[in-house]
């Protein structure tokens, strides 16, 4: 299904995940429409095909929801704010009635006409919309809790148990309101990213200077922004110099220094100089667009836990009705138990398997985890994303870029032949490097331009990149090579490089990458390239070894002593060197197969094929990378290794959670059960028992955005 087809909608009043699979259905089933979701964990509804809000909206009505079109243009939204006595007067009122109910039940007796109506008007002032929705259900034979519900207020109201059915009615309504208040609370996770980018901006124009909204702003615009102020749109700093805090796209507190040239994101914060910035995006395609959307997505996205306890679900609520109805036949039948006390306990039955605690156990974990780790600047796609993190046996790193700062920079450059002129040879082969697009590459023009050396006054022909290897290419008649040692041997046997093989050895033992200089005739020099170790490599490696992850490995196509100087030095478990791309992908492939869940880490743009193949592909350096937004499973949006141990710490946490949640809500309705048996359940006890379960898995899953760094 096409995304030209679709309408995305704002949806308030969900509360809980069957009440969403539902309204889909019934929008599903709308004429007009071909296909419709509902992503419950950001509250949004897609729909493919023709359809109006008064029939969306009557599509909810079983939940009395409110739909509201998104914007085309991404603007803050606010979900809606009411106040707590017009939100909850209905349960207010009914609580009221039901102490009423009980002072006329003390003084005039249970069965007076007044006591019976003061409890009956409690249940539909608070059941009104649970009886509602339970009484069609029936009519249609489709269950679910609130069928459940309903069958037991009504068998309840049958045997005369007036007020114990409104209590019951009464306790439902708070345990979904208690429920709502869980998923809105974590959902303003989303919210509270969506409010950080300012609406408008300063605009250059013409000459003038005009305050525009930021859906009226086009690429090319000049946007001023002020000390202090927030930077609106993504944009390239043309005038001016400062320090901005990029704590809302990457998570990193400390600022970044500015100046003409640099990238710079909407939602960060200019903090001292004035900048004047060419905008490059339109509002909707800035990176805290991207990351907003990418987490609205991820939170809609089913974990496998979560499939598993809708599943469950389905098979559960018609089992339990079954239960019912044996507990309250079966003794009456066959032990000449009596009729009203059993069917008593078969209504409280269906009231205890009322399946909420359940069903609300995983999407409330995942909705606060993945609104947690955005906030931190870690951009997770999904629930199974944050599960399989969870099992994570071995994680392999990509060097450059990854381990390394992946800025290489010239460190040696030694003359064989000292008769040359070395900045004239270093020139010559600045000029070939120029046309390569390797990263060894970038260091030696960097270093020609730093010097300044006229490398581009030499005309280079023929010019051929040997990939893995090396470049050539011909300056003013004369063909020269720049590679590795292995190169020169394939290439040019002739040219015995024993002499210096103690020289490269030398440079390779100090994790440089040593390259060689030559003709066909000749070996001219020798340049050494390296690439310095991040600060924060060894200490992460060491966090993830303390936490259980042994398996580490640096995959990288530099040559092994290179490899080896830098892999001892951050402490990976495993080292591997020389291969090429598809060498990475087979070795992650045999990982699999050898431990199970592995995770790669890279820069998002090489090493593609490996990072799709892993079990979990973590990207490194997402804001503004947008290959890496679009193809990982996990963005550290900071360019910054030290967020990998939180979100291994993060995504155990969340699924200890979401297992001690399900263990929890199965347990509870176990043991409130198991009261069967010597005939103590009550409606009271299974409504509380429900309740309790509800309220503590919601309470347990919002602690995950607290989880810290």
């Amino acid at each position: 299904m096409g995304d030209e087809h679709a309408s995305v909608y704002r949806v308030d009043g969900f509360t809980c995940a069957n009440c969403a699979g539902k309204f889909e259905k019934n929008v599903k089933d709308l004429p007009g429409v071909k296909d419709a979701k509902v992503n419950f964990g950001a509250s949004k509804l897609t729909v493919y095909g023709e359809a109006t809000i008064e029939a969306l909206e009557e599509a909810g009505a079983f939940e009395q929801l409110k739909v509201t079109k998104e914007p085309s243009r991404r603007q803050p939204f606010q979900y809606t704010q009411i106040p707590f006595y017009k939100k909850h007067r209905s349960i207010l009122l009914s609580v009221l009635l039901l102490v009423f109910g009980y002072v006329f039940q003390f003084k005039y007796g249970e069965s007076n006409i007044g006591t019976v109506g003061l409890f009956l008007t409690a249940i539909l002032v608070g059941g009104f919309p649970l009886l509602k929705t339970g009484i069609r259900n029936v009519a249609r034979l489709e269950f679910d809790m609130k069928t459940l519900m309903t069958l037991a207020v009504i068998g309840g109201a049958i045997i005369g148990e007036w007020g114990e059915v409104a209590v019951v009615v009464i306790l439902f309504a708070i345990s979904e309101a208690l429920e709502r208040f869980s998923m809105d609370r974590a959902r303003k996770s989303i919210q509270s990213l969506m409010d950080i980018a300012p609406n408008e901006a300063l605009i250059k124009r013409n000459g003038q200077e005009l305050t525009v909204h930021v859906g009226d702003i086009v690429v090319g615009d000049i946007m001023i922004v002020k000390p202090g102020q927030k930077i609106a749109m993504d944009g390239i700093v043309v005038h001016g110099h400062s320090s901005v805090n990029q704590a809302a796209i990457t998570g990193e507190s400390v600022p970044v220094e500015k100046a003409v040239d640099d990238e710079v994101f909407a939602s960060t914060l200019n903090e001292e100089g004035l900048l004047e910035i060419e905008v490059t995006k339109l509002v909707e395609d800035t990176t805290i667009s991207k990351i907003i959307h990418l987490v609205e997505e991820a939170q809609g996205e089913r974990a496998p836990a979560q499939a598993f306890v809708d599943k469950f679900a389905k098979y559960y609520t018609p089992i339990i009705m079954v239960v019912a109805a044996l507990v309250a036949i079966i003794p009456p039948l066959f032990a000449g138990g009596n009729w009203s006390t059993w069917v008593y306990q078969g209504l409280a039955v269906l009231v205890v398997g009322c399946p909420c605690a359940l069903v609300i156990s995983t999407p409330i974990s995942i909705v606060s985890a993945i609104g947690n780790a955005a906030k931190k600047g870690v951009l997770v796609k999904g629930g199974v994303y944050l599960e399989e993190m969870a099992s994570l046996k071995a994680i392999a790193f990509d060097k450059t870029g990854t381990l390394t700062k992946g800025i290489p920079v010239v460190t040696d450059f030694a003359l064989l032949n000292p008769q040359l002129d070395q900045r004239q040879l270093f020139a010559i082969v600045a000029a070939l490097e120029n046309r390569s697009q390797h990263p060894l590459a970038s260091a030696i023009v960097a270093k020609a331009e730093d010097e300044q050396l006229p490398y581009h006054d030499y005309m280079v022909e023929n010019v051929t990149a040997l990939t893995g290897k090396g470049i050539t290419g011909t300056v003013n008649g004369k063909t020269y090579y720049v590679g590795s040692p292995k190169l020169f041997q394939e290439r040019l046997p002739t040219r015995d490089i024993t002499p210096f093989a103690q020289n490269i050895k030398s440079l390779q033992q100090q994790g440089k990458t040593a390259m060689l200089v030559g003709t066909e005739t000749e070996l001219l020099a020798i340049v050494a390239v390296a690439d310095e170790v991040r600060p924060s490599s060894k200490e992460v490696i060491r966090k993830l070894h303390e936490a259980g992850i042994a398996k580490t490995v640096m995959l990288t196509g530099d040559n092994k002593q290179t490899a080896h100087a830098i892999g001892q030095a951050v402490g990976v478990a495993d080292i591997q060197a020389e291969l090429m791309p598809e060498d990475k992908l087979r070795f992650i492939k045999q990982w699999q197969e050898n431990h199970g869940h592995v995770a790669m880490v890279g820069d998002g743009v090489n090493d593609a094929p490996a990072l799709a193949a892993a079990t979990v592909g973590i990207a490194m350096g997402g804001a503004g990378t947008d290959t890496a937004l679009e193809t990982a499973d996990i963005a550290l949006m900071g360019d910054d290794l030290k967020k990998l141990p939180f979100t291994v710490k993060l995504s155990r946490k969340t699924l200890n959670i979401i297992k001690a949640n399900i263990a929890f809500a199965i347990a509870i309705k176990l043991a409130a059960l198991l009261l069967v048996v010597p005939g103590w359940l009550t409606l009271w006890i299974a409504i509380l028992s429900d309740m309790g379960a509800t309220l503590l898995v919601a309470l347990n899953s919002i602690r995950l955005i607290g989880v810290k760094e």
